[in-house]
């Protein structure tokens, strides 16, 4: 059986919902403390075995790449300084061994387009798919549970989580099917974003994902769905359909970096679990709410 060596990270998207921040900076490198959001996601897929990182990316987004290329000369100037950590974090965002490929969409027409575009670099392997959007927290992430999943039955996974009826409408969500032979509930379809009386569960479809490369089959007919766009949604939905898509229910927390809201959540929760000044943070964060409860009254 072949292993899962390669991710694929859809990075095309323009971020409108940072604007004026996201204008000249892809919004995958907001910080989140000290390291970029993208970086979390990467950091996740190499944790789970993953080799090759390939970045489909956009015409505004040549910063990604050069965050994740060597920079000779930071490296330089750091050691000259005598910041040898520095210089070693910096030298160490990728590790020897793994190797990022970036991959243009010509223009954005949907998640599944960006994910076809990866078709090239993936083959006929196995892979995942990363949105970077969707950070993750917790001693066990998705990437690798889902990785040891499919050495264990290898189909394509969903990773979901139940959502409240009032955010339903947000998310793709599940038609669960029977549970299968390795105890995981199958998934008998995906409804992208319904209304909550349409929705067959509450189960959302959260942003990691483990396919066979049958999955490019099906895109490169797909007809373009909701927004005029090739959704991954409704190629899932196919998939599903024929009984080759598993659910994996995730146990990490996750945060929606692609809100505002979602990105202020992790940067409170990331700082006050930060070895450096969690203990200051916390001071702080008391401080500014008595102050705040002493002005309402």
């Amino acid at each position: 059986m072949t292993k899962i060596k390669k991710a694929v990270f859809p990075v095309a998207g323009l971020g409108t919902r940072f604007l004026p921040a996201t204008k000249a900076m892809p919004k995958e490198l907001l910080p989140i403390i000290d390291r970029p959001i993208i970086q979390y996601a990467v950091e996740e897929a190499i944790a789970a075995g993953i080799t090759d990182i390939i970045f489909v990316t956009g015409r505004p987004k040549r910063a990604i790449g050069d965050h994740f290329d060597a920079n000779l000369e930071l490296e330089f100037q750091l050691t000259q300084k005598g910041k040898h950590a520095e210089r070693d974090m910096v030298r160490n965002i990728v590790p020897q061994g793994v190797n990022c490929i970036f991959i243009r969409q010509p223009e954005p027409k949907g998640l599944g387009d960006a994910v076809l575009c990866a078709a090239p670099a993936v083959g006929d392997a196995p892979f995942v798919v990363l949105l970077a959007d969707d950070l993750m927290k917790g001693p066990s992430l998705p990437t690798s549970e889902m990785v040891a999943a499919y050495d264990a039955n290898p189909t394509n996974y969903l990773c979901v989580t139940e959502v409240e009826p009032d955010v339903v409408h947000k998310y793709g969500i599940v038609k669960p099917g029977p549970v299968g032979p390795d105890g995981r509930v199958t998934v008998a379809g995906l409804i992208e974003k319904p209304k909550l009386e349409d929705a067959p569960s509450h189960l959302a479809s959260m942003g990691r994902y483990v396919f066979n490369a049958e999955i490019f089959d099906i895109l490169r007919t797909l007809k373009p769905g909701a927004g005029n766009e090739i959704q991954l949604a409704d190629a899932i939905d196919i998939l599903a359909g024929q009984g080759k898509v598993a659910a994996m229910e995730m146990t990490a927390t996750r945060y929606d970096c692609g809100s505002k809201m979602g990105y202020l959540t992790a940067i409170v929760d990331h700082a006050l679990d930060h070895d450096e000044f969690r203990d200051k943070f916390y001071d702080l964060i008391r401080d500014r709410l008595q102050k705040r409860e002493a002005e309402i009254g």
